[in-house]
């Protein structure tokens, strides 16, 4: 599969004119819209986000991402090659944590170009021809960048204690593996303590509480209530474990 993740949204062209160009290069490699409300303009924080979701991915899959608020400038175009999955987008650290979990992992720079090339399009023009061609297997003009090289995103913490993501519901996705916090430990939202719970109906109706969702990240949420508004929490707002 191609597995698309972007900042794109749901409305306006841009997802389209992709999955043209993906349909046009590689018509029978199934194309498969995972996310693409991805945190706006944040590298960072959406770099915790696909490397939860990436974590199902099976062999041959291809995975084009673009959260790349720097388009168009001197970030580089790069390959992630983790031998049976190829993630393919910006080097500005969306995909470090990604390259840090996956051992022998290692970074290609992409030196092909089209020869028409959008400044602020990278992702039709350039991601995706290269998406396209590493899902049918043809090779794409690229060269391996030196492991001991520079890396966007190198000294980002391996949890990130904030928000990183709000779902239509209301509940607040973190960028904590869920495996780091034990059952026992408490986060504090602001000067809200809250404790662990399996699921929604192991509290009250409007209780918050965390868990580990289905990605593995720490969550936190309300048991039909939006958590959110009871924190007055968004992207960007710092957690507390203790």
């Amino acid at each position: 599969m191609i597995l698309l993740f972007t900042d794109f949204g749901p409305n306006g062209p841009y997802v389209g004119q992709v999955k043209t160009v993906l349909r046009r290069m590689a018509p029978e490699v199934p194309v498969v819209d995972v996310m693409h409300d991805a945190p706006i303009w944040k590298p960072r924080a959406a770099a915790y986000l696909l490397a939860a979701l990436a974590q199902t991915s099976e062999e041959g899959d291809v995975w084009l991402c673009v959260v790349d608020p720097g388009v168009g400038g001197d970030r580089l175009p790069i390959i992630l090659d983790c031998g049976r999955v190829a993630f393919v987008g910006p080097d500005n650290g969306l995909l470090e944590l990604i390259h840090r979990r996956v051992s022998n992992s290692y970074r290609k720079v992409v030196k092909w170009r089209p020869k028409q090339l959008s400044a602020t399009f990278h992702g039709r023009d350039l991601f995706a021809p290269i998406a396209a061609w590493l899902a049918i297997d043809e090779n794409v003009d690229c060269r391996a960048i030196a492991h001991d090289a520079e890396r966007p995103g190198a000294d980002w913490p391996d949890n990130l204690k904030e928000v990183i993501y709000v779902d239509d519901y209301g509940n607040l996705m973190t960028g904590i593996g869920g495996s780091s916090l034990e059952d026992d430990q408490s986060l504090q939202v602001g000067k809200k303590k809250l404790a662990f719970a399996r699921t929604f109906s192991d509290v009250s109706v409007g209780t918050l509480f965390w868990h580990r969702n289905s990605i593995g990240l720490v969550e936190i949420a309300a048991n039909q209530a939006r958590a959110d508004i009871l924190l007055s929490a968004a992207p960007g707002t710092p957690l507390y474990v203790e």
